[in-house]
Order: C-alpha cells, then structure tokens, then sequence
C-alpha cells in the first residue's frame, strides 16, 4: 500500500492505567486526533475518517465509559477527560497532534490546548461547548435531579417512551435527521448502567439546569498563535451557532466555516464538505510551535 494510501479504520485498544481504551485508527502522516461528543463515540466520525487519513495517522478512542472503553475512575471532568487523551496519545507514541473536538470534545480540546500546549498543532471546534453558557432544553433537563431514574426506564430502545421522545426532541427544534437519529442512538446506549453513570458524570461535570457551567472565553487569548478552524451547523438546535462566531471574533487568526443546511453533528450530515474543509486546513496551515518564553509572557499579560 503507498504511503498515503487511507485503509479502512479498525477498532484497537491499549491499556492505560490498567483500564481498557478503545479507539478507531486508520492512515499514515501527522496525527488527527477526533474527539467526540456527549454520549457518543468514535463511530460519531465514521464518515470522514477514510478521506482524512489519505494524508493523516486519524485517531478517534472512545472516552472512558463511553463505546468500548471502560469506565473511568469516577472523574469525568473537562481536566480528566483532556489527561485522559494526553496519555492516550503518549500510550500510542504521539507527541503532538491536531485536535478535532466536536461538542464536549470540543470543551474537552480546549482543556486540552490549555494543559498541554506544547502537544497541540491545530485546534478544530466542532459545534463546540464551553464557549458560552447557552445549551439545547434536553441536556439541560437531563441535568434535572432524578433525570438518572428517567433515563433508566426509558432508554431502553423498546421502551414506549421512545414515541414521546421522538416528539419531543422535535418541539425543542431537532428535526427528523441525523440530528434526531443519532441523539436517539446515544440515548438508548443509556440503557446500559454503565455508560448511564458516565453520561450523567460527564454531563453535571460541564451542564446544569442553566446551561453550561463552564466556559473557556475568559483564556481564548492563548489559542491566539495556534492555527484554529471553527466549524458549526447553522442550524444547531443544541448548542448556538453565535458562540462560534463569538469565539471566531476573539480569534482574529482563526477560520470559521458554518454549514447552512447542517446542525449539531456537521460531519456527519456533511461528510464530504466536513473532511474537504478540514484537509484544506491542515494543508493551508503549518503546525504551531511552542515557545514556553512566549507562552509565560501570553498568561502574564492575559
């Protein structure tokens, strides 16, 4: 096989702090590392991982208690979750990569590019979280006390309640597309006990009944050297279009491109345009360097 010739991703693991981490890798190159969202996997990137690794080594793992990955040690905080990719890619023999983070993967590249500079050489905010406290009416109530018992009797995918849900994620602006499908998908994967905890772990860690808890605008100036794509569905009904074009305005460097047509999940409602946007970014931009002298000035005068 040439060595830029992509092969189909398969599904490996490697074991990191004695728990098992699962994740998708296909191709040779720089490292692409996709994160994924709340509730879902690495299968959320399936689409754009075949065109992606014709010029890239494409990772996407599973967080802890989500897919096949074990559950965590009981932290899924944005801090933990972004440790957890720094030690995944030391496991797998990379020191640095461009993050791709879409939704918490999102919130989580951001931690990331905050506690390990020096590994990051391109971020790519995907319908990101953390740049602002807005956030759909279903994550907010999945924040609910007793949200837990709920969920455990409903997400079943046999459950009766799968016709209510149907309807209601309509009336809260999710139309009957992939959006739709794939918050169905990653709400019956809720029937598993394990991956219910590491769900709502993971969600009263970044969401609660007002929205999100935490936000990254306050330390955007530091990502201001580092080459940054913004991608957002103008359709968004979970997380608003007008925290990408905020953060895209902090970012004077950075690129923002907004899907018309799409909503929360780009890459998977417009997989062509998702991976020709994003290869086009690598190949226009050079990696960013770290310069700790540069970095210590940046927070000082913060």
């Amino acid at each position: 096989m040439p060595p830029n010739a992509a092969s189909f991703s398969t599904t490996q693991t490697v074991s990191v702090h004695a728990r098992s981490v699962s994740y998708l890798k296909a191709g040779e190159g720089p490292l692409v590392l996709l994160v994924h969202g709340m509730a879902g996997t690495a299968h959320n990137w399936d689409p754009v991982i075949e065109p992606l690794a014709l010029h890239n080594t494409v990772v996407a793992p599973d967080f802890p208690g989500h897919g096949n990955s074990d559950p965590g040690g009981g932290d899924y905080s944005l801090g933990s979750l972004a440790s957890g990719l720094r030690d995944l890619m030391v496991a797998l023999g990379h020191d640095r990569a461009t993050l791709v983070g879409h939704s918490l993967g999102g919130g989580v590249a951001l931690q990331f590019a905050y506690q390990f500079p020096e590994m990051v050489e391109r971020l790519v905010l995907v319908s990101s979280g953390g740049l602002g406290p807005e956030v759909g009416a279903i994550l907010r109530a999945a924040a609910l006390p007793g949200a837990d018992l709920f969920i455990r009797a409903t997400a079943g995918p046999g459950s009766a309640a799968g016709g209510w849900l149907t309807g209601a994620l309509g009336k809260v602006g999710l139309r009957p597309n992939i959006d739709l499908a794939e918050v169905g998908r990653a709400y019956a994967s809720l029937a598993d006990a394990d991956r219910r905890k590491a769900f709502l772990s993971t969600l009263h860690a970044v969401v609660d009944t007002d929205g999100q808890r935490v936000a990254a605008l306050d330390r955007l100036y530091l990502a201001e050297a580092l080459p940054t794509l913004i991608i957002w569905g103008e359709r968004d009904p979970i997380i608003p279009v007008a925290h990408g074009r905020a953060a895209h305005a902090q970012l004077p460097g950075s690129r923002l491109e907004v899907f018309p047509d799409a909503g929360h999940i780009p890459q998977l409602e417009s997989p062509g345009r998702f991976a020709a946007v994003l290869q086009r970014f690598l190949d226009e931009t050079d990696p960013a360097a770290f310069d700790s002298t540069e970095w210590r000035a940046r927070l000082g005068g913060g």
